[in-house]
């Protein structure tokens, strides 16, 4: 089922929640709201379920406006970042709640119960109750019962954020395949742009209430709609641009923000790091901390003015320099991101 949303706004008193929000999920694509706390998401996805109307605008569900539809009637999978599981009730009388409640026949009830317990790796936890499950297996059981009716879109809010780091990176690797596998249109909020990136087919990014951007992981990194979509996006350094004679553009790290100066963004990753000035975009400074990420190393550079620069280096590349601490060393821009207002090049 695809997911069209036109033109929603939602206002909660004198908070606007959502602004003119427009959004096409086709059948069959995973979907990440992305942005951080407070710009809407989870009010957007429980517009979709139902649980809120929204003050003006339209969701189309399929074919069908959802203006005319009851929440039971929308044929939607709900999961909650806290379980929402019933404590008194058994793994299998959870992912089974659903079905009992539209008097399916017991047979139909345990076969499907069976199918989702294999399917979420359970099969030997049925009989145990949620207080003797982990939390990674606690929200397994809680996607098999928003699956267990067979929903043809699933959504999700924040599902993996009450969650380790380990067992949340291994729980989205596994929905990841669990979508790959049943092709259902489903839509998850989060504020994690590792976990959106890694499961979501695409992205839309939210700020105050209103959309960003949308697009393929890949696009939304390497093409920034604004400034807000490549600050959200990672560790930036943000320098202020001013022109010379010729127009063109000289970064300094040092300068005050001024009415009219372009903003220049450059990732970490984007900078060269020499011991030598390597020409007259190079910017001086002396290494003041020398990190490790594993792969890659994360240099950070003291320059005038008591502004610092973050350079990230692949480790060998970071050894062969043969800088530490306290040396005097020069980073040069490989490539940047200007914005001034809504404008970007």
């Amino acid at each position: 089922m695809q997911i069209n949303i036109r033109n929603v706004s939602k206002s909660f008193e004198s908070t606007q929640a959502l602004e003119n929000v427009s959004l096409d999920i086709p059948d069959g694509e995973l979907v990440a709201l992305l942005g951080p706390s407070g710009c809407g998401k989870t009010t957007l996805l429980r517009i979709i379920a139902g649980l809120e109307s929204p003050d003006q605008g339209e969701v189309i569900l399929g074919s069908s406006d959802t203006r005319d539809l009851a929440v039971r009637e929308r044929r939607i999978g709900f999961v909650f970042q806290h379980y929402a599981l019933f404590r008194h009730m058994t793994v299998r009388e959870n992912i089974g709640f659903s079905l009992l409640v539209q008097k399916k026949p017991k047979e139909e009830i345990n076969a499907r119960v069976d199918e989702l317990l294999t399917l979420i790796q359970l099969k030997g936890m049925a009989e145990r109750y949620p207080s003797q499950l982990s939390g990674g297996q606690k929200q397994r059981v809680a996607l098999a019962r928003a699956l267990a009716a067979r929903p043809e879109v699933l959504l999700l809010d924040e599902p993996f954020g009450a969650l380790d780091a380990q067992v949340r990176q291994d729980l989205r690797r596994w929905l990841r395949k669990l979508h790959d596998e049943m092709h259902i249109t489903s839509v998850f909020v989060t504020h994690d742009q590792d976990e959106a990136f890694e499961v979501a087919d695409r992205v839309a990014i939210l700020n105050k209430g209103r959309v960003e951007q949308v697009g393929s992981p890949e696009e939304i990194f390497h093409h920034p709609a604004n400034a807000f979509v490549m600050q959200f996006l990672g560790n930036v350094n943000i320098f202020h641009s001013r022109l010379d004679g010729s127009a063109s553009v000289q970064l300094d790290p040092a300068a005050v923000n001024v009415p009219g100066a372009r903003e220049v963004f450059v990732r970490p990753h984007d900078l060269a790091l020499t011991p030598h000035r390597e020409g007259p975009g190079s910017i001086e400074g002396r290494i003041a901390h020398i990190r490790t990420t594993g792969l890659s190393m994360r240099i950070s550079l003291d320059v005038d003015g008591g502004s610092q620069l973050q350079v990230e280096l692949p480790v060998e590349e970071f050894q062969a320099l043969g800088l530490v601490k306290g040396d005097v060393a020069f980073a040069t821009p490989r490539e940047v991101k200007m914005f001034t207002g809504d404008y970007s090049i």
